[in-house]
């Protein structure tokens, strides 16, 4: 929907209305030449056959070896800050398809000719893109044809307008966004905002529109074109905005989240609560254990005066979170870690799980729950494919739990969740490897989708993990800004599921947060506080984001950044908290 006066201009200037087009701009999409000229394939993999072929006469062939996945590319022209859609017709098991530092899409297994898309807006200063084609490895001989990159070629249209400037944030509600940017140079016959590939608003003068229909609480990023008879400019610069009405959580825009090690003894040291600064926005109390794996019954209670000389007494350590959360804070209880294997295979499990999770809150008087479920807690059962509506007891039992308490504590309930990236990110390919592989890969995916109306920070360890593959096809390595980058990148953008055929949404910005080590002997993965910070600044602002494209734009209300742990920092002279306690209070 659009402002009256916005609408007024549309039935000038209608949204559907695109620039130019050059059609399909690749060179031998079809293989029609009889080889692969124009392409580039890994290791010679790639040739032109004639059977199987979707159209013409030929189509190509490249076969994926243990050690090389066939990948096939081509580099093309294109304009800066436009938009462009790709697609091919594939077959074959895991066939890939995308554009380097952009999305990618594959099908698991296709047995007859398959069509993928992805649609992708180049950068402001770019002018060419790469695309590619690929199989998995070992998974042998895949097929592709009509390959088409749908967009202008080239530079700017002859005639057409300049750029208009960087828009900028008017009055923004519950269900609208407004938006004012620079003239463009030269003749202007009007302007569009884009929302990604899509025309949201249009007027045929001036230089401010009005997005409105929109959902409380979501976020949105836009860029604007001007147009005229000739054709249409590159897209300006992005602006990122929120619409109001997000529930009211108690926090700050930006979080410091720690964890407090407050039932056991390691090297860190035991910390009473009353001594943990006022800089910790949320604190998790690790950890609340079940009394075996499967009984649903959690036990809390402070370390022992015999491993934590010092320990404070239960009235004082209540009386402590008190004092926090008059000053604000939140204190919540996580439950499970790496030794608390918390597996609900049954309604009476499920039950005793939130008779005791209450008994913990109501008796220490906390605030919340953090989910921090780890090892063999959640899995998939064999034949639960889609993680919009999961089957599996030990998923719907702890989903039903968490809504119960909820119900029970109303809007003042803070939930959090602490998955490592192995149940959540490693899921865009792996997901629930039931048939011999692993069955806990992304078995986090349908607890975030079905909580995530109630679900208040998403924080996932960016640690303990090998290397993962974000959005843009490429290999992230923890301890490194590109890693944290890319894993947060993903749960604001979405991501498609592997063998679900689904889409993950995205979540919104204001429930995303990543966890890294407060010292190298917290954990794998331990990040330098100038690589932290650079992360922070790019998912923020956009910017300081190396080589990496946001797909999901930037996410100027990120809640923040979680530590393992609270303890560590403290034994480390304080270096997390006090270096990024201010630079998140600096974030706009």
């Amino acid at each position: 929907m659009l402002s009256a006066a916005v609408a007024a201009a549309a039935a000038v200037a209608p949204l559907g209305a695109a620039s130019a087009r050059a059609g399909n701009i690749l060179s031998n999409p079809g293989f029609e030449a009889g080889s692969v000229a124009g392409w580039s394939c890994s290791g010679g993999a790639g040739s032109a056959v004639t059977s199987p072929v979707r159209t013409g006469a030929y189509a190509l062939a490249a076969t994926a070896t243990s050690t090389d996945n066939a990948r096939c590319t081509q580099t093309v022209a294109v304009k800066p800050s436009t938009a462009y859609t790709l697609s091919a017709w594939v077959r074959g098991g895991y066939v890939y398809l995308g554009v380097d530092g952009g999305p990618q899409t594959w099908t698991p297994s296709a047995s007859s000719y398959t069509r993928l898309s992805v649609a992708f807006t180049t950068g402001a200063g770019q002018t060419s893109a790469q695309i590619f084609l690929h199989g998995w490895y070992g998974s042998g001989t895949y097929n592709a044809d009509d390959v088409e990159l749908d967009g202008p070629g080239g530079p700017q249209q002859p005639g057409a307008p300049g750029t208009p400037g960087t828009p900028r944030l008017g009055t923004v509600s519950d269900s609208s966004i407004a938006l004012s940017w620079g003239a463009a140079s030269g003749t202007v016959g009007g302007y569009r905002v884009y929302e990604g590939d899509k025309a949201v608003a249009s007027t045929a003068s001036g230089t401010s529109a009005t997005v409105s229909g929109l959902a409380a609480c979501s976020s949105h990023t836009y860029t604007v074109a001007a147009y005229n008879d000739a054709g249409e400019s590159a897209r300006s610069e992005p602006v990122s905005g929120t619409t109001t009405g997000c529930p009211d959580t108690g926090l700050p825009k930006h979080a410091l989240i720690g964890y407090l090690h407050a039932s056991f003894a390691n090297g860190s040291g035991y910390m009473k609560m009353a001594d943990v600064p006022a800089a910790w926005d949320i604190i998790n109390l690790a950890f609340g254990e079940p009394t075996s794996p499967t009984s649903g019954d959690v036990r809390f209670n402070l370390c022992p005066a015999s491993e934590c000389p010092g320990v404070e007494s239960e009235a004082d350590f209540v009386a402590a979170i008190r004092a926090k959360q008059a000053q604000g804070k939140k204190v919540l209880l996580s439950i499970g870690g790496q030794n608390g294997q918390v597996r609900l295979t049954t309604t009476a499990a499920r039950d005793a799980f939130v008779r005791s999770v209450g008994a913990i809150i109501d008796r220490f008087h906390l605030d919340g729950v953090d989910i921090d479920f780890e090892g063999n807690s959640l899995s998939l059962d064999a034949g639960d494919s889609d993680f919009r509506a999961p089957k599996t007891p030990v998923i719907t039992n702890l989903i039903a739990a968490v809504r119960a308490l909820k119900a029970r504590y109303g809007d003042g309930f803070v939930l959090t969740m602490a998955p490592e990236t192995f149940f959540v990110q490693v899921g865009y390919q792996f997901y629930g490897q039931t048939g011999g592989g692993d069955p806990r890969t992304g078995a986090y995916l349908p607890v975030i989708h079905a909580l995530r109306d109630i679900l208040t920070v998403l924080h996932v360890q960016d640690y303990n993990s090998g290397p993962v593959t974000g959005l843009d096809g490429q290999y992230h390595t923890m301890g490194s800004a590109d890693f944290h980058i890319a894993m947060t990148d993903m749960l604001k953008a979405g991501f498609p599921v592997a063998r679900t055929g689904h889409t993950f949404p995205g979540l919104r910005e204001d429930q995303i947060g990543f966890g890294v080590p407060a010292a190298p002997s917290a954990g794998n993965g331990h990040t330098s506080v100038a690589g932290v910070q650079q992360a922070l600044t790019c998912l923020a602002k956009g910017q300081q984001c190396g080589g990496y494209t946001l797909r999901g734009g930037p996410s100027p209300s990120l809640r923040g950044l979680m530590t393992w742990s609270i303890n560590w920092d403290r034994y480390f002279g304080w270096e997390f908290m006090n270096n990024h306690e201010p630079f998140l209070n600096a974030l706009p």
